[in-house]
C-alpha cells in the first residue's frame, strides 16, 4: 500500500468524492427538516466546461448523490467557453433564489478579472461560497 509523507495512505477517489459531497450534504439534510424548505423544486448545476471531461463526471457523480440526499432533481448544464466565463456569467445572471448552483474554477474568478477589463460578474460580490469539491 502507498502511503504519502504523513505515513496514511492517499485518499481514493471515491472516498475523495464522499468528502467533498459531505459539507454540502449535511447542510441540505438540515434544509430539509422543514416543510416547504430548501429545494422545493429542481436545482440547476452549472458546469464551466465541456460534457465527458473530469469536471463532467466529478459534477454528474455529485448532483446524482445531492438528488439523492434533497430528494430533489440536480440538473447538470454544461456551459462551456471563454475558460469558464460563460458558465460563471449565467450562475451570476440567474435569479438568488438558490435553484441555481454551480462550479467556481481559479481561471474564471481569479485569473479572468486580471485579464479581461469588462466581466459579466464581479467575483467578489456576485458569488457565495457553498462547498468545496
Amino acid at each position: 500500500m502507498n502511503r504519502g509523507r504523513s505515513g496514511h495512505r492517499p485518499y481514493g477517489r471515491r472516498e475523495v468524492l464522499a468528502l467533498a459531497s459531505g459539507g454540502l450534504g449535511t447542510a441540505v439534510t438540515a434544509a430539509r427538516a422543514a416543510p416547504g424548505e430548501w429545494p422545493s423544486q429542481p436545482v440547476r448545476y452549472i458546469n464551466l466546461f465541456p460534457p465527458g471531461g473530469a469536471t463532467d463526471v466529478m459534477s454528474r457523480i455529485y448532483c446524482a448523490k445531492m438528488s439523492e440526499i434533497a430528494e430533489q432533481q440536480f440538473v447538470v448544464e454544461n456551459r462551456a467557453g471563454a475558460a469558464g466565463t460563460v458558465g460563471q456569467a449565467a450562475i451570476a445572471k440567474a435569479p438568488p433564489d438558490g435553484y441555481t448552483v454551480g462550479l467556481g474554477s481559479i481561471a474564471s474568478l481569479a485569473i479572468a478579472p486580471s485579464l479581461y477589463p469588462s466581466l459579466p460578474y464581479d467575483p467578489a460580490r456576485d458569488f457565495t461560497y457553498v462547498s468545496g469539491i
